[in-house]
């Protein structure tokens, strides 16, 4: 089965032709943004975002809609036509006046990146919604430009990206640049409050914590044999979520908000995790083996330096009992972090360890305009810019990444994992990409099989997973 011209990587050909009429628009736009005034906090702010799916759209529209504005989207990058034309299309729609990106401004290709960063100017937003295998590759060079950053989560998947995100963090710190993460839970106002409580001492001292997310399957998480006429390349990026060099797999990309959100209440990182996952069903109605290289269920036990426990779960089959939630319990009491979804209102505390209506001591008010943690990120990014004051978040979510990494690889070695083990190892999914192109071979290409290498754990014990 093909799919529809509309809906693949640009070939070679379409490259080679647009070259010159890129090359000359790239040069010319940075050309005609290059004497712009220094940034001031009532200029407007520009931004370019980066990866045009659902998610990048959806923080192009949060950018957009700021209290503090004004803020106008110039440019867009994107490998795939058919996502950037849709995203384009929507943002035009709803924002007419802000959404200002000319055809000359719209980049296609691996390298659309950075013509989209140079038609910025320092002071500016670039905003990273590709796969996260790309973001280092796309922070060093915003870092180069001297623009501000907003980067979505997971922001690495192995030992060796942490290590580069690590050290661009510090040289973005140095030049003053402001990073944004896209872990909302660190701005919904509910959880903020539940965090200065509880490290006020109002639950005591934090004895175990319990995270869930489990659900039907998701689209993406789950992926049917490539069609003919696509590279292996393409067919992965399209399904990212499926595949652990693009993003770290399913655990990284969906469990990462429940995970982070018990991380910041304990004031922690975990020094170690053992774990356990499965492979159940693996096909479709119609009997067609999924290929991704996800598990279907993962049970963590994170340690903390102290000692005590997280306990994570996360489910993708239909069928079974939905959990998605996250709670702590302490010597003096217990909480409820996020009462449903990644974010869920309200966030309260309870006498006691039984978690019900009748035990609740304290719950969250949240002012009407203050409820969404996506657009809030999105404020308080704005307002730091504008009033220059310290925002740097990337440090932190380098490390709620490794977290991920560190339960994730547990599990499909079947072997523990120290933090530390995770941060040092040497096994990069995907050395080579910042050089991909649409002539490359994937990072991960299929066995004799024509299969993609699966988790064994207890016999695939080399931590390359």
């Amino acid at each position: 089965m093909h799919e529809p011209r509309p809906n693949r990587l640009i070939t070679r050909r379409d490259v080679l032709k647009d070259t010159g009429k890129v090359s000359a628009t790239a040069a010319m736009v940075a050309g005609g943004f290059a004497n712009v005034h220094p940034f001031k906090r009532e200029d407007t702010i520009h931004v370019a975002l980066i990866g045009c799916g659902g998610r990048g759209s959806g923080a192009a529209k949060n950018a957009l809609s700021v209290k503090r504005g004004p803020v106008k989207l110039v440019a867009m990058a994107e490998v795939f036509p058919d996502r950037l034309k849709t995203s384009y299309d929507a943002l035009v729609k709803e924002f007419p006046e802000q959404a200002d990106v000319p055809k000359e401004r719209q980049f296609l290709g691996f390298d659309g990146y950075k013509h989209a960063i140079d038609c910025l100017r320092p002071g500016d937003i670039a905003i990273f919604a590709t796969p996260p295998a790309f973001r280092w590759v796309h922070f060093k060079y915003a870092i180069e430009k001297g623009v501000h950053v907003f980067m979505e989560k997971p922001v690495c998947v192995d030992g060796p990206t942490a290590r580069k995100m690590f050290a661009l963090s510090e040289e973005s710190k140095k030049k003053g640049l402001k990073v944004g993460v896209g872990l909302m839970s660190r701005h919904s106002r509910a959880m903020t409050e539940l965090h200065d409580r509880i490290r006020g001492g109002e639950v005591g001292e934090i004895i175990s914590q319990n995270g869930y997310r489990m659900q039907g399957a998701i689209a993406t998480f789950r992926s049917e044999p490539k069609p003919e006429g696509i590279s292996h390349l393409e067919y992965q990026l399209r399904r990212f979520h499926g595949f652990l060099w693009a993003s770290g797999g399913g655990f990284n990309d969906f469990f990462i908000h429940i995970i982070d959100q018990l991380v910041w209440m304990k004031g922690a990182l975990p020094v170690k995790a053992q774990a356990h996952g499965g492979r159940h069903y693996r096909t479709n109605g119609d009997g067609v083996p999924y290929v991704d290289q996800n598990l279907d269920t993962y049970g963590v036990e994170y340690t903390y330096p102290d000692g005590t426990k997280m306990m994570f779960s996360g489910r993708n089959q239909p069928g079974c009992e939905s959990r998605f939630y996250s709670h702590l319990h302490g010597t003096k009491g217990s909480a409820i972090a996020s009462a449903n979804s990644d974010c869920g209102l309200p966030s309260s505390i309870h006498e006691g360890h039984t978690l019900s209506r009748g035990s609740r001591i304290w719950t969250s008010r949240v002012a009407e305009d203050e409820t969404n943690p996506y657009q809030n990120e999105w404020e308080d990014l704005i307002d730091a810019i504008r009033d220059d004051k310290p925002f740097h978040e990337a440090q932190y979510g380098i490390e709620a990444s490794l977290v991920c990494n560190l339960g994730r690889m547990a599990a499909h070695t079947g072997v523990e994992v120290t933090y530390e083990q995770m941060l040092a190892c040497e096994h990069e999914f995907a050395p080579g990409v910042a050089d991909l192109t649409v002539d490359s071979d994937s990072p991960l290409m299929p066995g004799e099989n024509g299969l993609y290498a699966v988790p064994a754990p207890g016999i695939k014990t080399d931590r390359e997973y």
